[in-house]
């Protein structure tokens, strides 16, 4: 596990530095601020920030693991008083909610400080959220020197997922790429080597058929093909079967092309066989921790909810994702990044504290070891007295970090209408995979929909 972990980040600092920021917009070098445009806190200058973010939606280690974030900071930043609240909305996945909450806060006067948005908000958060240039308010430098970090800098990829147009809006805080996890125990039972999951989906396919009917438990959720599951882990699976969504410069709408449909027309087939159950997001990684189902296609933020309900029970195990054929799997980046709303100079200095702490080898630790999102400060893994330890006793880490190596960014759709568009494609996917409708012509009403609601050249 040690050595695999040192190649992992020995390919992370080659592979990642080189790759492009593909479809985040542009990242010439244009001029930004070399010095701080806000002035430092008073020491006993007291200042109240609000900040927003989905992880306070969901209860568990998710709301545990903040709480106590959110008391360490306060503690070291007294004159810090920090507010956490949830997205306002009730949706499944409270992630959902965050654009439309902000929206409301800023229509009534009082949105948050600070808050955490997805990467696939990155065009509307900074064009029409007004989201802060990072660079222009604490200065290029300071933002660099937090990147760089006391002893372990960000993975060069994460770096600039966050980055528009040459300047650094947001922090990239949390994320994952799509992770395979298995029942070990349910595998046994169904004659499966649990030794060996999986590599290619028709192997998946395989396997699923055989634990149902077996063991007459669910085969695999794929939790991609929601539109409450957003678009993150779809676009994955369509770039590995060599397709996209959308053009690399994102003018274009490509999700009803040959590649996209294939992914949508395989998944359709788990669920016509008997492999995959007809469930919600919500409802498959519940069953997936309670054992009633082999396999499930997820984001590491769930991985602390697995690892409690199988502790005892049965025996969780992970593995890459799954490949088409031999074609290479290209994960894309679930999570997001914190950014700075406030138009008040205090506040903003102390949103970036905030956002200081919540990026830093402390947090991180906390982070990973109580939920299961990768530490983007990759060396951690590697250090005795950070991960390493952590690392060896759970080998469940051990995909996520091995695929940053050819992860892919999470493309933002462009535009104000860009929700429409996502929403109207994961509609047409999850009515092909759920519902049985036919693949092209339903992805292509929906691409034909969804092209009217770009924006003009």
């Amino acid at each position: 596990m040690k050595r695999t972990l040192a190649a992992v980040c020995l390919a992370l600092s080659t592979a990642l530095a080189v790759s492009a920021c593909g479809g985040l917009g542009s990242t010439a070098n244009e001029s930004a601020a070399p010095t701080a445009t806000i002035p430092e806190l008073g020491k006993d200058q007291q200042v109240s920030i609000v900040f927003e973010s989905y992880n306070y939606g969901l209860a568990g280690a998710w709301t545990d693991t903040f709480n106590a974030l959110i008391t360490d900071f306060q503690t070291k930043h007294p004159n810090i008083k920090v507010t956490a609240q949830k997205p306002q909305g009730n949706s499944p996945n409270p992630a959902t909610d965050t654009i439309s909450s902000i929206q409301n806060q800023m229509v009534a006067g009082a949105p948050p400080d600070v808050a955490q948005l997805g990467f696939s908000d990155l065009d509307f958060t900074i064009n029409s959220l007004q989201a802060k240039s990072l660079d222009g308010l604490v200065g290029k430098d300071a933002v660099q020197k937090n990147f760089d970090g006391a002893k372990h800098a960000f993975a060069p990829r994460a770096r600039t997922l966050a980055d528009w147009n040459g300047q650094t809006y947001g922090v990239p805080f949390v994320f994952s790429t799509p992770v395979l996890y298995f029942n070990a125990t349910l595998f046994t039972e169904a004659g499966l080597d649990p030794a060996n999951p999986p590599k290619t989906w028709q192997q998946v396919a395989e396997a699923a058929a055989a634990i149902n009917g077996k063991t007459g438990k669910g085969g695999i959720y794929v939790d991609c093909l929601t539109k409450t599951a957003k678009d993150w882990c779809f676009q994955s699976m369509v770039r590995s079967n060599g397709g996209r969504v959308i053009s690399e410069d994102r003018t274009k709408l490509t999700y009803a092309e040959d590649p996209a449909v294939e992914v949508a027309r395989q998944a359709q087939d788990l669920v016509r066989t008997g492999g995959m159950p007809v469930l919600q997001q919500k409802q498959g990684y519940e069953a997936f921790g309670r054992g009633e189902i082999g396999m499930i296609l997820e984001t590491s933020a769930i991985q602390g909810n697995f690892v409690k309900g199988a502790e005892g029970k049965w025996d969780l195990r992970s593995a890459p994702m799954p490949s088409y054929g031999s074609k290479p799997t290209v994960p894309t980046n679930s999570g997001a990044s914190l950014y700075i709303l406030s138009n008040d100079p205090a506040k903003q200095r102390a949103s970036w504290e905030l956002i200081k702490y919540l990026t830093s080898e402390e947090a991180y630790m906390k982070i990973s070891q109580g939920i299961g999102y990768l530490p983007l400060r990759t060396g951690l893994l590697s250090d005795p007295s950070g991960l390493q330890d952590w690392a060896k006793k759970n080998p469940l880490f051990e995909p996520n970090v091995a695929q940053l190596g050819n992860m892919e960014p999470w493309i933002s759709m462009p535009g104000t209408n860009y929700l429409q568009i996502r929403d109207g494609m994961m509609d047409a996917v999850e009515a092909v995979v759920f519902q049985g409708k036919d693949p092209k012509s339903t992805l292509t009403a929906a691409q034909d929909q969804g092209r009217k609601l770009l924006p003009a050249a």
